[in-house]
């Protein structure tokens, strides 16, 4: 079973939802569970795990990824690969200490099928269960995290990232070209979003 597969009828249960609630038009994303997302906030770890918590877990996670490391790493060299670190991470998330991003991120940990659902005045993180399943197999969509105007941090679709007051941000990584191509029905360049989808040329 192709566990990176969205099955028709999961985005359309989202939009349902949220435009049931909010009474708005709605731009709903599948985001990308699978990134390893870096984070460059004071008092998180590279992984967005808080510093000074599960350190005998932390102790033998990295005892294994340093042998894991260096065992890809010899392989690398043998096959002409060049040395390379098969555990860095791109940073995803920025922002101080306490940085408000982190409610966020911290809301998706769980998510197994998450989606990025927003409004001119809404933005929500969505978790609709693994999107290879049968719509009828799968539970009800729940939402993880919520924000309202004027609470709402800045989305740009352009360059994929929100923006919270304290100058936070999480550049969201997006399920495939699938969702790229949905984004396009919306999004005109450079931060022009149609609502209601882009009128027809």
């Amino acid at each position: 079973m192709d566990k990176a597969l969205v099955r028709p009828g999961h985005r359309e249960r989202v939009e349902q939802l949220v435009r049931s609630q909010w009474r708005e038009p709605v731009i709903v994303l599948r985001l990308d569970e699978k990134v390893d997302l870096g984070f460059a906030v004071p008092g998180r770890r590279l992984d967005g795990t808080v510093k000074g918590k599960r350190l005998i877990r932390r102790f033998f996670w990295n005892a294994a990824r340093g042998v894991g490391g260096a065992a890809v790493t010899v392989f690398s060299l043998f096959n002409a690969g060049g040395a390379g670190n098969p555990f860095t991470r791109d940073i995803h998330v920025t922002g101080p200490a306490g940085a408000l991003a982190l409610g966020l991120l911290d809301s998706m940990r769980s998510a197994s099928g998450p989606w990025l659902a927003c409004s001119p005045s809404h933005l929500a993180v969505i978790d609709t269960g693994p999107t290879y399943v049968e719509v009828a197999d799968a539970p009800a969509p729940r939402i993880l995290w919520h924000a309202q105007q004027p609470e709402r941090p800045e989305i740009s679709f352009r360059t994929r990232t929100i923006t919270w007051p304290d100058g936070s941000t999480f550049t969201f990584p997006l399920h495939g070209r699938g969702e790229v191509h949905h984004l396009r029905k919306y999004h005109e360049f450079p931060d022009i979003i149609h609502w209601n989808g882009r009128p027809a040329t």
